[in-house]
């Protein structure tokens, strides 16, 4: 009973360990979604509370950053107690590990971030073919990113986001099902959990397509890191963009650009996704077909992780 504590202690506050003898299937993955639901009652009524000693502006304004931590709570309580309880006796697979192959970290950090925006700009069509936005949503979004104070967007929008939506979708889901099913299955399902959890198909069309990005690139280097950069950057962008006055009417970029300057970076950009993809799938070995995530066996718990392949 001793080393049992003394083995999960050693540990504790390294965050990424904590969940990484959890590996969910379906039926995981579908407990983790309800939960996230639970906690959105939650953070909803930590926001009404919030509502009665502030203004509404301020419940506009802050409300997303007491609201969204508080939403994972519940799942990730959960899976943190499924870990500890297999982490004696199952093989855990890491939530971020560090294989990048031969471009290194940096240069990975660098290629995903182009990609990313590349996939952004080539989903500027297809939002513009949704049917118009909901005012109330299009408020709420334009509060997030523009018309809130800068510092609120860039911690909820391009901090939390990231981090909280990344460990549940790819750190948690993502690395699970592949434990499961054929690969391609696992990233198209995690990436629609990506985009059911946006609650919308104005977010969560963009959310699936740049979803089933951020998995190849979680399967291939089994990073977290990385998807939560890819996260970060697109979401800063659209904070950026927001913060510009004379674009904050805009909607889609063909209208700020004419149609063969348009047409040409949407060229452009599907190039750039091809030759990441490809790049990356040549220079980057699997360790196994269900992905490169870093194995831990119940010896590593006690000794320093020496098992990265790369630096970032």
């Amino acid at each position: 009973m001793t080393a049992f504590f003394q083995k999960t202690r050693k540990k504790s506050y390294d965050l990424f360990s904590g969940y990484s003898h959890y590996v969910p299937g379906i039926k995981g993955t579908v407990g983790l979604i309800l939960l996230l639901l639970a906690g959105n009652l939650m953070g909803s009524a930590v926001v009404f509370l919030f509502g009665i000693f502030f203004s509404a502006d301020d419940v506009l304004t802050y409300g997303p950053l007491l609201a969204y931590p508080v939403m994972f709570i519940p799942p990730m309580a959960y899976a943190s107690f499924m870990s500890r309880r297999n982490e004696l006796f199952d093989t855990g697979y890491a939530l971020d590990s560090n294989n990048f192959g031969k471009a290194g970290g940096w240069l990975m950090a660098i290629m995903v971030s182009v990609a990313t925006l590349a996939v952004g700009f080539l989903m500027d069509p297809v939002n513009a073919a949704l049917p118009k936005m909901p005012e109330s949503l299009e408020k709420i979004l334009e509060n997030m990113v523009s018309d809130g104070p800068l510092w609120v967007s860039l911690l909820s929008v391009s901090v939390m986001a990231p981090f909280f939506e990344e460990w549940l979708c790819r750190g948690m889901i993502l690395r699970g099902l592949l434990r499961k099913m054929h690969p391609v299955w696992a990233m198209v399902i995690s990436s629609f959990c990506f985009a059911l959890i946006h609650l919308n198909p104005w977010q969560g069309i963009p959310a699936f397509v740049l979803g089933m990005l951020f998995a190849y690139v979680y399967y291939k280097t089994g990073s977290l890191k990385l998807t939560m950069l890819m996260h970060c950057v697109n979401n800063t962008f659209a904070v950026i963009v927001g913060q510009i006055d004379s674009l904050k009417d805009v909607d889609f970029m063909f209208q700020i650009m004419d149609r063969w300057q348009y047409i040409s970076l949407l060229a452009a950009s599907l190039v750039i996704i091809v030759l990441f993809v490809d790049i990356v799938w040549k220079n980057i070995p699997m360790k196994s077909p269900e992905g490169n995530m870093d194995i831990i066996t119940t010896e590593d718990m006690d000794t320093p992780d020496s098992r990265q392949s790369g630096t970032l």
